[in-house]
């Protein structure tokens, strides 16, 4: 039996989470989230103790499905193949993919949204958006270190480098498109960085067969 309780409260983040993508934190009042929500005073209230309550409970939800989708990115890419250059191509492709394929352009990234407005937070936030960030990157770092203990690539580089590098696309790429007005920007610079990795390892050299070649 689902839960009525745990249905409203995802009511009120899901209604809140576009509003504050596009109003900015404080620029959303608390009759905004309603109003898009169709509840009352007392139902806000009886999930969330106050604002902060409620700011707290928004970014962890973003936080949580953001991390769960690109897992399921990384285990059906592990699924496809057990070399992990392919791996992390497949990985790679899955997002863009996934981005290509939505009804609407991605309205924003809530981790940025409260960076902006981190004044608005306790430290705490400040404090749980960088260990959000790490643990995406993370995801990402796995992949990339598994490449590089098998392979060679053409230029000197880290995996720390491929995921942050990633990861200021996803973030950059997001600005740039509602600057513009453009929804396929992001998707076209996942493309460009999934191109330029493999490119990194399109001679698939093994590692350390230079060094035994030349010995």
């Amino acid at each position: 039996m689902v839960d009525k309780g745990a249905q409203t409260r995802e009511r009120i983040l899901a209604a809140a989470e576009p509003l504050i993508l596009q109003q900015g934190y404080a620029g959303t009042s608390l009759d905004d989230i309603l109003s898009a929500a169709d509840l009352t005073k007392g139902a806000f209230f009886h999930h969330f103790k106050d604002k902060g309550a409620f700011a707290r409970a928004l970014i962890e939800r973003f936080a949580h499905n953001d991390v769960m989708l690109f897992m399921r990115f990384a285990a059906e890419a592990e699924a496809k193949s057990g070399d992990p250059l392919e791996q992390a191509v497949s990985f790679l492709k899955a997002a863009e993919e996934y981005i290509e394929r939505l009804p609407e352009p991605i309205a924003g990234c809530v981790f940025a949204t409260y960076i902006y407005e981190i004044m608005q937070f306790e430290p705490s936030i400040q404090t749980f958006i960088a260990q959000s960030f790490r643990r995406w990157s993370a995801l990402y770092e796995k992949k990339f270190e598994a490449v590089l203990a098998r392979y060679t690539p053409a230029v000197p580089t880290t995996a720390r480098d491929l995921a942050e590098t990633i990861i200021s696309i996803f973030e950059g790429a997001i600005i740039l498109s509602r600057s513009f007005n453009d929804p396929l920007i992001l998707s076209r610079q996942l493309r460009q960085f999934r191109q330029y990795f493999e490119l990194l390892f399109a001679a698939r050299v093994p590692r350390g067969a230079l060094s035994a070649a030349s010995a």
